[in-house]
């Protein structure tokens, strides 16, 4: 009998339409003859399992299962690929953990630490990861623009600590954009980071680990026309990825040692992709960790796995079949 397969995608914050193309990815990507894959999305406290894009049946959350016809439904594995909460913060791999369903991505200490990006780009610096000057608010916190220009300077970026998809990010560069800028990230997240703007090349790079097997990635350059690498630049076209990136042999060794070394460090697991600026002196400048990065057919994970000259169904399964074995 084929391992029956839940695609979880949805979520709460503003990236759950782009967790939905990639659930869609990760199904085009998957083992049917291997797997039975089914996509359950979950929104605003509903569960519902998805056939061709509308809901057939909902989740009974006592043990993760379903009823379609009158056939019970009980998953035995969950793909989680919603980017936001509570796929991505830990919320969600608390609750597999605590029914004993396995999952592909990594457990909730991690989760949760990489999904703020202040708190993990400073407990990476303790590691001696090279990280840009920050600063960070909560809500109901002010800073003036005299203190946000003395501790990063400008120009910098104000984005939600929480988040991604480069929703309520603003690049500013006049202390007068300072304060919208900090109102708009906090539309996005309770946690809003300030942070200094470091020039250089944006590459990313993604890795992937099993029992048997460490695989860092080809490295990705990205070059876009717009001001930074914004919602646009991610999903509307306006963005040259270039795979594998244009630096030397030596410096994509040395990014993909420090991608390695950080899935260590953070205790993460199935596929990451870590997002890098490189100074003119060659120096590898952190931006963020991402532990479930977008896996629609045009994402950068496919784009690098490709380059790689691997399948990514084959990828996909390592990677299932590696949680199911040990779990």
């Amino acid at each position: 009998m084929r391992p029956i397969i839940a695609i979880v995608a949805g979520g709460d914050t503003s990236e759950w339409k782009v967790s939905l193309k990639s659930a869609e990815g990760i199904l085009s990507f998957i083992d049917k003859e291997k797997y039975e894959p089914y996509i359950v999305t979950m929104r605003k406290g509903v569960w519902s399992v998805l056939s061709q894009g509308k809901p057939v049946s909902t989740i009974d959350r006592n043990d993760f299962s379903t009823v379609i016809g009158e056939q019970k439904i009980v998953f035995d594995f969950a793909y989680i690929t919603i980017h936001g909460t509570p796929g991505e913060d830990g919320l969600l791999q608390g609750y597999f953990d605590m029914i004993g369903i396995p999952y592909n991505c990594c457990g909730v200490l991690a989760a949760s630490l990489t999904y703020n990006k202040f708190a993990c780009n400073q407990y990476l610096k303790a590691f001696g990861m090279r990280v840009a000057e920050s600063m960070m608010l909560r809500r109901g916190q002010q800073a003036s623009d005299e203190q946000v220009i003395e501790a990063v300077g400008l120009p910098c970026f104000v984005k939600p600590s929480l988040g991604g998809s480069s929703f309520g990010v603003t690049k500013v560069k006049e202390a007068a954009d300072i304060q919208p800028a900090i109102e708009k990230a906090f539309e996005e997240a309770p946690e809003v980071m300030i942070e200094a703007f470091m020039q250089g090349t944006e590459i990313t790079c993604g890795c992937y680990k099993t029992r048997t097997a460490v695989v860092p990635l080809p490295v990705t350059e990205v070059v876009t026309t717009n001001d930074f690498f914004d919602y646009d630049a991610k999903y509307n076209g306006m963005v040259q990825e270039i795979t594998p990136a244009r630096i030397s042999d030596e410096l994509t060794i040395r990014v993909q040692k420090l991608t390695s070394a950080i899935y260590e460090i953070i205790g993460a697991a199935g596929i990451i992709r870590i997002d890098y600026i490189i100074d003119n002196e060659e120096r590898i400048n952190l931006l963020e960790v991402n532990t479930n990065p977008g896996m629609t057919t045009t994402s950068f994970i496919p784009q690098q796995v490709a380059a790689a000259k691997l399948d990514i169904t084959t990828v996909i399964s390592s990677i299932i079949d590696d949680k199911l074995i040990t779990n």
